[in-house]
C-alpha cells in the first residue's frame, strides 16, 4: 500500500487486468509505461502484447 504524502489515506490505484500489478494514480512513474487497449489500462505494451497472443492462442482472437 502508498500513503498520501500526508498519511492520512491510501492514494487510489487499480489493477493492471492481465498481471494484477498495482497502478498509482499518483505515481509518476507508474503513469508513464501505462497502456490503455479496449478500453482497460495495463500497465505495460508488454501486458497487452501478452493477453493478445494469449487470446490469439486460445481461439479468442484471430491473428
Amino acid at each position: 500500500m502508498k500513503f498520501s504524502q500526508n498519511g492520512f489515506y491510501i492514494e487510489s490505484y487499480s489493477k493492471c487486468p492481465n498481471c494484477g500489478r498495482l497502478m498509482y494514480e499518483n505515481d509518476a512513474a507508474d503513469r508513464e509505461g501505462q497502456v490503455t487497449f479496449e478500453g482497460e489500462t495495463y500497465c505495460s505494451a508488454r501486458c497487452v502484447d501478452w493477453k493478445v497472443d494469449r487470446d490469439i492462442r486460445h481461439g479468442l482472437r484471430s491473428a
